[in-house]
C-alpha cells in the first residue's frame, strides 16, 4: 500500500512540475532566450518537482522486496 502512495506523489508531482516547466515555455515568444529562460527555471522551486516526482516513482517501481 505505501508504494502505491508514494507513486502517486511523485506522479503529482511530477505533472505539476511538467505542467510548470511548459507554462513557463511562454516566456520564449516574448523574447528571452533559452539561456534566460533555464536560468528563471532553475530559480523556481516549483520546477524541481518533476525530477522529485520522477525519482519517487522510480523508487516505488523498483524497490518491490524480491520474492524468492
Amino acid at each position: 500500500m505505501g508504494y502505491i502512495f508514494l507513486f502517486l506523489i511523485g506522479f503529482g508531482l511530477a505533472v505539476t512540475g511538467g505542467v510548470t516547466l511548459i507554462a513557463y515555455m511562454n516566456f520564449l515568444p516574448a523574447g528571452i532566450s533559452w539561456l534566460e529562460y533555464l536560468l528563471y527555471v532553475s530559480g523556481r522551486i516549483e520546477c524541481y518537482f518533476l525530477p522529485v516526482g520522477l525519482i519517487l516513482m522510480t523508487l516505488s517501481t523498483y524497490s518491490f522486496p524480491n520474492r524468492s
